[in-house]
């Protein structure tokens, strides 16, 4: 398989429309307190009428374009062709709210000027906002940050037509990378539909973890429950959605059974964890908890620097790599717990009870997990680690001489999201030294359950519950 380049992170259309939808309300209320502020306010003073009606008319109208289909990525790129849905939803906005005014008989409390001011306005500023938002979806859409990039699995005439269906849609962003298909024979040929073979199932995880990669579409038949099973168990390692194509099976569903992809019917099989709005507000999180927790525990990390160099020779940060998102390799900061001619950045010998290359002061800072601090700069500034999620474990890390991955089934699907500083293994017990198989078992199966049932909410409790988990220090050495 040729070396792929790697590619920016997609942009969710979830999150562009999203953004669009803020910018309207932003606009609408803008002009119509502008509006207020230069004709009305000199006259009249503030008015409750008005503080009300202008938010309101901003939550109205975002209602009605949400019905005239106004918030895709196909009307957001054909302002021209759907400038007038855009006039239409805004002048029904007014005759809404004109009609709500007469039946509560408050019409007399406002101004006719006010609004016909508004109208024209609020339209130029909705219209121009458009402009300049269908300007950046160009750009995005050109520099591939819009593109969904798609493996597909399988091959012969079922993976032909799943192409075939999947190219039809003409306004998608939906972009084919290759085909992959884990049989070598007469039935998987070199190229279908102009695409190539790019490899196996293991190929399509090396792939995926080289490049970017949004979505896996199996053209399989659900008869193969076996061999699709099979794959999956690869593919659930990684960080994409999955899906099952339904448009050629026999057995039919009401059509709310199925998703869809650029026109055509997948059963659903994985969604990628954290995706959408969420990532924006586990990076709110991470950033503004994270700063909070930096700035409040800074005499700490300044008193555990001192006493470190007070203790022993060399550096006060210890630097070590370890897996991150997507198994990609990361470094680490931590506070120096080890005598400097003695660290194991490889952590090829796991540090156990009463061990020696430990310093004193190195003894305490890992028993109540200080020397984790220095991790907030990964949080705050470099972005590769969150504040809750599973812990980033070493490269050569060990339990019972095999490495992790030896020892747990699927074990890298714990880096389908970013790792975290604590997670929900850390507080239910299972920190510390990890020098049995069962160990390491139990926190991975922690981290899945932390990956499957992510809240923000989940994040606030694992974060107010670390503290009360490290006074049990009995695994931590």
């Amino acid at each position: 398989m040729q070396n792929q380049k790697p590619h920016s992170p997609s942009l969710s259309p979830v999150l562009i429309t999203g953004i669009v939808r803020l910018f309207d309300f932003l606009v609408i209320t803008a002009t119509g307190i502008i509006v207020y502020w230069f004709y009305l306010l000199p006259k009249i003073g503030l008015s409750n009428y008005y503080i009300l009606a202008i938010p309101g008319m901003g939550i109205v109208t975002l209602i009605i374009l949400q019905i005239l289909d106004m918030y895709t990525l196909s009307s957001l790129r054909a302002v021209i062709r759907q400038g007038a849905k855009l006039v239409i939803g805004w002048a029904f906005s007014f005759m809404m709210a004109f009609a709500l005014f007469f039946f509560a008989r408050i019409e007399t409390e406002f101004s006719r000027a006010f609004f016909g001011a508004w109208f024209f306005i609020g339209i130029a500023g909705l219209i121009t906002e458009r402009v300049l938002a269908q300007i950046y979806i160009k750009k995005l859409t050109i520099t591939g940050r819009l593109d969904r990039r798609t493996a597909i699995v399988g091959g012969g005439a079922a993976c032909e037509d799943l192409i075939k269906a999947l190219s039809r849609q003409d306004d998608s962003d939906l972009r084919i990378c290759g085909v992959f298909d884990d049989r070598n024979d007469d039935r998987s040929t070199e190229s279908i539909s102009g695409y190539p073979k790019l490899g196996n199932i293991d190929d399509l995880v090396e792939f995926a973890r080289k490049t970017r990669l949004d979505l896996v579409i199996f053209s399989l038949p659900v008869t193969a429950e076996s061999r699709l099973l099979q794959m999956l168990r690869k593919l659930m390692v990684l960080p994409i959605d999955i899906r099952l194509a339904a448009h050629t099976q026999k057995l039919r569903f009401r059509p709310r059974n199925y998703s869809y992809v650029a026109g055509t019917p997948v059963f659903d099989m994985a969604d990628k964890p954290i995706a959408d709005w969420d990532v924006v507000v586990k990076w709110l999180f991470d950033k503004c908890v994270g700063m909070l927790m930096l700035t409040v525990l800074s005499p700490f990390m300044v008193a555990t620097a001192i006493a470190i160099k007070l203790d022993s020779k060399g550096p006060v940060f210890f630097r070590q790599k370890r897996y991150g998102f997507n198994n990609e390799m990361i470094e680490v900061f931590k506070f120096r717990s080890m005598y400097t001619e003695q660290t194991d950045a490889a952590a090829t010998q796991l540090v156990t009870k009463g061990d020696t290359r430990v310093t004193k002061v190195g003894r305490f800072i890992r028993k109540t997990s200080l020397d984790e601090l220095p991790q907030l700069f990964n949080v705050v500034f470099k972005g590769n680690l969150s504040l809750i999620g599973p812990r980033p474990h070493a490269a050569h890390a060990k339990a019972v001489n095999k490495l992790y991955d030896e020892v747990v089934d699927g074990y890298f699907a714990r880096h389908r999201v970013k790792p975290g500083i604590t997670g929900w293994a850390q507080i239910n017990g299972w920190r510390g030294e990890t020098d049995t198989e069962d160990k390491i078992q139990k926190r991975v199966e922690c981290d899945l359950y932390y990956i499957e049932n992510w809240s923000v909410f989940l994040d606030a409790y694992i974060l107010l519950m670390t503290p009360f988990a490290l006074t049990k220090t009995e695994n931590a050495y």
